[in-house]
C-alpha cells in the first residue's frame, strides 16, 4: 500500500457569545433582513473574555485528541495553523498547545496562510510525514478571532461583517487506512498584498502612537479598485484550485461528493455550487457561524457528518482563500480505503 496520511479525528470549538442579525443590526445600521438574505448571516460567535486565541484552539484540540481517540503522548509535532492575532504578539502558539494538551514528545511551529491557513496545514503536515520517517502523527490546531480587527462601521470592509471566533483543530496519522488526503493545491497573488491591512501595530508604522488605536482595523486604501479587481479574478481562482487539487486526485468535478467551503455572500455561495453541478445537500452554508477563517472547512465537515451528507466512500472536498490574496483547496476521500493512493 503506497503510503499516505489520513485524518484520524476533527474537533471544533465555539465561544459562548453570540451575535444575532438583529444584534449586528444595531453594529452595522444593516438591516437583519439584508444581512440574512444578502450576506448570508444568522448570526455570528464572537469570544468572551477567556476565548483567547490559543485557548479556542486548544480547546478544539482537546475535542480532536478525544475523537482520534489518541494519548496526547503519541503526537510528534503540534502545528499552529491558527490567525496571527495571537494572545501576544511576536509570540508562538503552538508550544502553549502542544504543554497545555499534554504532547509531552512534540515539538511544534507555527505556520500562516490567512484564511488558507487549514489547507496548507494539511498539505505541510503531509508533506513533514511523507519524508520524516520518526513523525507519524501530528496535530494541527487553529484558534481565530479576526473578529477583533474588523470596525463594524467601516462600509468598506463591509464584505467582513460575517468574521467571527472559533477553534478547530484535526489529527493527522501517517498510514492511517481511512479518510485519505489526496491532492492539494494553493495559488496566491500578491498584487492585493496590501490592499486590505490593519495599518499601524506592525513595523511600516513603528513606534506605535496613542492615536493609533483608533485605527488597529482592517482598511481598504482603494475601496472601488480593490472590489473592482478582485472580482475579476476570485471565482476563477476559486475553481483553478479545486480542479487542481481535483486533478492531482485523479478525479474530476463529478466525482465531488460534499464541498466543504468557506462562507461567503449567499450568491457567490450559490453560484459556486451551480458551476461545480452540486446541489445544495452536497455542502454546509454556514449561515448559523459565519465565516471563522481557516477554521471553515472543519466545521462544514463536521456538520458534514453529523446530518449524514458525508458518508463513507465520498470525494470531500475544502475550499478556501485568505486575504493578501490565497486561493486554496484539498481533497479527502473519506471512508475507509478502498483503492492505492495516488496524487
Amino acid at each position: 500500500m503506497t503510503e499516505h496520511v489520513g485524518i484520524a479525528g476533527i474537533g471544533t470549538y465555539l465561544p459562548g457569545r453570540y451575535l444575532s442579525a438583529e444584534d449586528l443590526q444595531r453594529l452595522t445600521t444593516i438591516p437583519a433582513n439584508i444581512l440574512v438574505e444578502k450576506f448570508g448571516l444568522i448570526g455570528k460567535y464572537v469570544p468572551s473574555d477567556v476565548d483567547t486565541t490559543s485557548f479556542m484552539g486548544i480547546m478544539a484540540a482537546k475535542e480532536a485528541i478525544k475523537d482520534s481517540q489518541i494519548d496526547p503522548s503519541e503526537i510528534d509535532v503540534v502545528i499552529w495553523n491558527g490567525a496571527q492575532h495571537k494572545d501576544y504578539p511576536c509570540w508562538l502558539a503552538s508550544t502553549k498547545v502542544a504543554h497545555e494538551i499534554g504532547a509531552k514528545n512534540a515539538w511544534a511551529f507555527d505556520m500562516e496562510a490567512m484564511c488558507g491557513s487549514m489547507i496548507v496545514g494539511l498539505q505541510v503536515a503531509r508533506s513533514l510525514m511523507l519524508s520524516e520517517k520518526n513523525v507519524e502523527c501530528v496535530l494541527l490546531v487553529s484558534g481565530y478571532r479576526n473578529v477583533d480587527l474588523v470596525n463594524h462601521s467601516y462600509k468598506h470592509t463591509s464584505f467582513m461583517l460575517d468574521i467571527g471566533a472559533s477553534g478547530s483543530a484535526v489529527v493527522l496519522k501517517k498510514n492511517l487506512g481511512k479518510n485519505v488526503l489526496l491532492g492539494v493545491s494553493s495559488i496566491v497573488d500578491g498584487s492585493f498584498a496590501e490592499d486590505c491591512v490593519v495599518p499601524v501595530g506592525g513595523t511600516k508604522r513603528w513606534p506605535v502612537k496613542p492615536h493609533d488605536l483608533e485605527n488597529y482595523y482592517f482598511q481598504i486604501p482603494d475601496p472601488e479598485g480593490f472590489k473592482a479587481r478582485l472580482n475579476e479574478v476570485t471565482l476563477k481562482n476559486f475553481y483553478y484550485v479545486i480542479d487542481d487539487a481535483l486533478r492531482k486526485s485523479n478525479l474530476t468535478r463529478k466525482d465531488i461528493s460534499y464541498l466543504a467551503i468557506l462562507h461567503f455572500k449567499r450568491s457567490a455561495h450559490l453560484e459556486v455550487l451551480k458551476e461545480l453541478g452540486l446541489r445544495q445537500d452536497q455542502t454546509t452554508y454556514l449561515e448559523k457561524y459565519g465565516h471563522m477563517g481557516q477554521n471553515d472547512q472543519i466545521f462544514s465537515i463536521k456538520e458534514g457528518i453529523l446530518n449524514a451528507k458525508i458518508k463513507d466512500g465520498d470525494i470531500v472536498v475544502l475550499v478556501g482563500a485568505g486575504v493578501g490574496w490565497t486561493w486554496n483547496a484539498a481533497v479527502v476521500r473519506w471512508g475507509n480505503l478502498r483503492e492505492p493512493v495516488s496524487w
